[in-house]
């Protein structure tokens, strides 16, 4: 493990490897260089295959390698198939089409399913495809791509001395959407394309200064779908050119190949996205919301005719947003996922709006297909399961098809889970999870670590975490929480940190997950820490700013200043409404949520860590905070990481640079009790 981890150069000065070599028998750092996970399962129309990518730690690149295999639907015959990943069946099961990345670009490839295998490479394009689905007549396949900007400004100038070696162009936008977290600047609009299955040149259907999909302020993709027909495609996103003001509006739009002539099907502004035609051509089920100010619009899920009339709820208030909706074969309802409580679970809803739900469980379920007879396809996680193919069948029955890290884990002992609802100090009820030690003794304390997730406006959930198991395996009591502001509940739950967001509702709910395990007695309470990314780098740098209980803090990628954020950030027409009214109106808002305004009260050692390319947390808000806390004497550190976007564990060495970097910081600050000052605590 040392020398692995050298050649990482991950031997960080401080943190002892010796519990790897003590404990082989918990989750180690070096168990991730073999890691695997499923995603993508693909069931044949027949039910009698199935196809899924297979991703794994690439330790010599430091990245991750996708490859398909293929099985039978009982799971024999397991076996690689080829280099490639998001596979999606010909209408007749008898084709495969994948995306491969070649010379920078990803592109379409087909593959014949007989025994010769015969694969052509369809698409030749200097585009990047980032979607695509086949034509139910299984003649073409269409997909989405994104076309060159026109320069803002052009400018000729004189002739370059031959062997000159000038400055590189600038940057010249225009625009207020101009750069794209993991991607850098924007470099086109994204638009539709239809190619034969057989290749040949694609064929532009939409086209102008918009996008052809629904973006989040400018960030993005929604989806598409084509009329049984084969004849017409219907698409989400805004027809104007690009939208300066709005972050969060988009159509359900039809498009004719033929003519090209798009007719919009809904009306009024809204956020409407996610289409689905039904396979008798008669329906087209989408979801969002009509326009609102608030932060977190409740959201419905629809159905109206083809044509765009009709149009009629069939569930509204969604707790959380639609998974992959998948008409029923006989067109009588579909199926989608649903996230709830911390699960995802899969639910039939009829076309008159009756829902069931088909699976209950301590899951997380990623519905990607399903067959002719209703047999859906998904990815199943739970708390000790990692990421593996499952089918699930009319009745909810799972069964998993994979173990893919079972000869990692065979022997290994992970931390028990234990689900845990408890009393904010207004009385709402907060669901969270607290991660045990493997060798965990009620009678013994141990430090803990409070996670919060981003967002705000996501969720935690029952699903394996490796970078939480690992904590755990290293003798931490690992906290996460569902605070308000996270979705899985209701929508009211969601809104309420509106207008208010970091504020005293989440932070009041996060502390009171920390008092109700104090309360258990285990935890060392001069060994507490509190970290997060993104939303939960916000909260961690305001939490600093309201008490001093944690010994010490890591604050990931977060927001620090609400102010300078909207004119640094990717989404920054979504940053703009962040708050009501905006701040050249009135900045009181934007000035008292904004955790640098309260650095001053920090004493808490606090660790700031952003990627250096993050377009979405820009490192600017780490510095800010962090040239606060250094210029007031209060310790703390930036760590800036490398070839890294929003978060810092994208790159394989850089999640064990995260780990290791905050496990040094954490065991920096803090002594452990003595053994009366335990006593006296219980």
């Amino acid at each position: 493990m040392k020398a692995l981890l050298a050649a990482f150069g991950l031997a960080v000065a401080g943190v002892s490897l010796a519990s790897a070599q003590e404990r082989p028998d918990t989750l180690q750092l070096e168990h991730y260089f073999d890691w695997e996970q499923a995603g993508s399962p693909q069931i044949a129309p027949d039910g009698e295959d199935i196809v899924y990518t297979r991703t794994r730690v690439d330790a010599v690149n430091d990245g991750f390698a996708s490859e398909l295999w293929a099985m039978d639907s009982d799971g024999e015959r397991h076996r690689f198939l080829t280099r490639g990943s998001s596979a999606q069946w010909s209408p007749d099961g008898r084709r495969l089409a994948f995306i491969r990345g070649v010379d920078g670009h990803t592109q379409l490839f087909v593959r014949w399913m007989d025994a010769e295998g015969a694969e052509s490479q369809i698409t030749h394009e200097q585009l990047t495809i980032k979607q695509f689905r086949w034509s139910p007549d299984g003649e073409s396949i269409a997909f989405l791509a994104e076309t060159p900007l026109e320069p803002a400004m052009q400018i000729s100038l004189p002739a370059r001395p031959e062997g000159a070696q000038w400055t590189a162009d600038p940057l010249v936008t225009d625009r207020m959407n101009y750069r794209i977290d993991r991607q850098g600047l924007k470099s086109g609009y994204d638009h539709l394309f239809v190619v034969s299955a057989e290749g040949g040149t694609p064929r532009q259907i939409t086209a102008g200064d918009w996008d052809a999909t629904s973006k989040f302020s400018g960030v993005g993709a929604g989806s598409f779908d084509w009329t049984p027909d084969s004849a017409s495609l219907v698409f989400d996103g805004i027809l104007d050119p690009e939208d300066e003001a709005a972050s969060r509006q988009s159509d359900i739009h039809r498009v004719v190949l033929a003519s090209g002539d798009i007719t919009t099907l809904t009306d009024g502004d809204g956020n409407w996205a996610n289409p689905r035609v039904s396979p008798n051509g008669r329906y087209v089920v989408y979801s969002g919301h009509a326009a609102s100010e608030v932060n977190y619009p409740a959201s419905h899920l629809m159905r109206m005719d083809l044509d765009g009339s009709d149009k009629r709820v069939l569930r509204a208030d969604l707790p959380d947003g639609v998974g992959n909706p998948t008409w029923s074969d006989d067109s009588r309802g579909l199926y989608y996922t649903m996230n709830y409580h911390g699960s995802t679970d899969l639910h039939y809803i009829t076309t008159g709006g009756s829902d069931r739900q088909i699976t209950e469980g301590m899951h997380r379920l990623y519905v990607s297909s399903i067959s002719e007879d209703g047999v859906a396809a998904a990815v199943h996680s739970a708390p000790q399961s990692t990421p593996n193919v499952a089918l699930i069948d009319r009745r909810g029955d799972i069964r998993l098809l994979t173990d893919l890290n079972g000869d990692i884990l065979d022997g290994v002992e992970l931390g028990d889970i234990e689900e845990i609802w408890y009393p904010s100090f207004d009385g709402e009820q907060i669901q969270g999870w607290i991660i045990y030690p493997p060798d965990f003794d009620p009678n013994e304390t141990y430090p803990m670590v409070l996670n919060i997730h981003g967002g705000p406006h996501a969720m935690y959930g029952v699903d394996f975490n490796y970078r939480f198991q690992e904590w755990a395996a290293n003798g931490y009591v690992v906290l996460y929480t569902n605070p308000r502001g996270s979705t899985g509940y209701t929508p009211e739950f969601a809104n309420a940190i509106d207008n208010a967001y970091p504020g005293p509702v989440d932070y009041g709910d996060l502390m009171a997950g920390v008092d109700a395990v104090l309360e258990r007695g285990f935890v060392d309470e001069s060994r507490m820490y509190v970290t997060g990314c993104s939303g939960g780098g916000v909260l961690t740098a305001w939490i600093v700013t309201q008490t001093d209980r944690f010994a010490a803090a890591a604050s990931l990628c977060p927001v620090t200043n609400w102010i300078s954020f909207t004119g640094q950030a990717d989404i920054s027409a979504w940053a703009f409404e962040r708050f009501r009214p905006h701040y050249w109106e009135d900045p009181q808002l934007w000035l008292d949520h904004s955790p640098i305004m309260h650095a001053h009260q920090v004493t808490t050692p606090t660790l700031l860590m952003t990627g250096v390319k993050d377009l979405r947390t820009p490192l600017a808000q780490a510095e800010e905070f962090y040239a606060n806390l250094r210029r007031r004497g209060v310790p703390t550190m930036l760590i800036a990481m490398n070839d890294e976007y929003h978060g810092t564990t994208s790159k394989p060495s850089n999640m064990m640079r995260t780990q290791l970097y905050l496990r040094q910081w954490f065991e920096t600050h803090g002594e452990p009790e003595s053994e009366e000052d335990a006593s006296n605590d219980n």
